[in-house]
């Protein structure tokens, strides 16, 4: 799970990692775990110094007093007995928390089809239903919904768990969740974990994802994050979020991504920015491209003020691979340098949490069991009419 980034780029870990491969036959998979040795470089890749204190946006909203926030602390999940109503949950999910492992949302599935209800002992009321639906190539969902209400109705929580596949290899895990409690608040978040087979190059593939967003009720403030990862048996790894949000006179966004491609070229960046209903607008932005040792750095740090006066600050960096390094950026007040320096070209080659990690994470998604095909039955396969589209994505140019 890659971690938040701050503005200026951060110092990257020398890492080393598994490569594993996986074989498909007759759309059975088969995971074949080989370990790699690879050197891994890594290196601070900031500009020089800048005197202008650049404020991270999600601070102010993070360090809010407002119980909104404080009563985040207060999520606790568990999985309750059959035939004990599920724990009351009214608190909306934490920020920055990125895409959580399947182990830790419990999901457990009934396999009986149930509707059952009841009133706690406070009054309280929940439910609780599962069942089943099927479909076409051996579609089947496994589902369970349950939820609840406190007495006075000023609470409610809905929760629910599912499981998919069909005779293609498709499977898929997940969870969607929402409630409010009796401040206000409102959230809303659903996680998705998904294997299948990818049509053109014939390679098992993981995703994972999830959304999230929360509301106060006493505030003039709320967020919204969607967080995703793939992942291929050959090393193809794609990791990006986009976040957005807002307290009382201030908003901000932030979206970042990461491709490493397998055979050694990876490509991050990163793009934030933020703004008052005053007018006042400020960011900071970069990105990195390396391949075999070669390759180059770039950002920006820019603030506009609410009479629209301009200031920023362009840096860059051109890696050779022998050594030498070109240093370079300007300011609008009229600083520059344009420099090269003897420096070791160091990032990271690899992912710090790659293929071998999500198979090991993702026992249940692996597990599900699909329907059983009858003999002389074989699964339809839609290849569609091109293969999928590289989408990159490159560091937005907002401010």
């Amino acid at each position: 799970m890659a971690a938040a980034r701050g503005f200026t780029p951060p110092p990257f870990g020398v890492i080393r990692r598994a490569g594993v491969q996986i074989l498909s036959c007759q759309n059975k998979l088969t995971f074949d775990v080989r370990r790699k040795k690879r050197r891994v470089f890594a290196s601070c890749c900031s500009p020089p110094h800048c005197k202008q204190r650049i404020l991270h946006p999600a601070m102010s909203f993070a360090s809010s007093k407002s119980r909104f926030v404080s009563k985040q602390d207060k999520f606790f999940f568990r999985c309750t007995p059959r035939n004990s109503g599920p724990q009351f949950r009214d608190s909306p999910p934490k920020r920055d928390t990125g895409i959580a492992n399947e182990k830790d949302w419990g999901i457990s599935l009934l396999n009986d089809s149930v509707n059952e209800s009841g009133t706690n002992e406070d009054g309280s009321t929940w439910y609780r239903e599962s069942g089943k639906d099927l479909g076409d190539n051996g579609y089947r969902c496994r589902w369970t919904r349950m939820g609840g209400q406190n007495a006075d109705t000023t609470s409610e929580w809905k929760e629910t768990w599912w499981e998919k596949s069909d005779w293609t290899g498709y499977k898929e895990l997940g969870v969607e969740k929402s409630g409010r409690n009796a401040e206000g608040d409102s959230w809303w978040e659903t996680w998705r974990e998904v294997l299948h087979q990818d049509e053109w190059s014939n390679l098992a593939r993981i995703e994972r994802s999830a959304q999230k967003q929360a509301k106060s009720g006493t505030e003039k403030a709320g967020w919204y994050e969607n967080w995703w990862e793939k992942y291929d048996a050959k090393g193809w790894t794609e990791k990006g979020a986009h976040k957005y949000g807002r307290l009382n006179e201030q908003s901000w966004w932030e979206k970042w991504g990461e491709h490493y491609d397998g055979r050694g070229s990876i490509l991050k960046w990163t793009d934030k920015w933020a703004e008052t209903e005053l007018g006042t607008k400020w960011g900071d932005k970069w990105e990195e491209k390396f391949f075999a040792g070669i390759g180059s750095r770039q950002g920006e740090t820019w603030h506009v003020s609410p009479s629209n006066d301009r200031w920023s600050r362009t840096w860059g960096e051109e890696h050779f691979g022998n050594g030498k390094v070109h240093k370079y950026g300007k300011s609008t007040t009229g600083e520059s340098w344009d420099i090269v320096v003897d420096e070791e070209t160091y990032y990271e080659a690899d992912p710090h949490y790659g293929w071998a990690d999500v198979v090991g994470d993702s026992n249940q998604l692996l597990s599900i069991q699909p329907r059983e095909r009858p003999p002389g039955v074989f699964p339809t396969l839609d290849f569609g009419s091109s293969p999928p589209a590289d989408n990159d994505e490159a560091s937005s140019d907002q401010e």
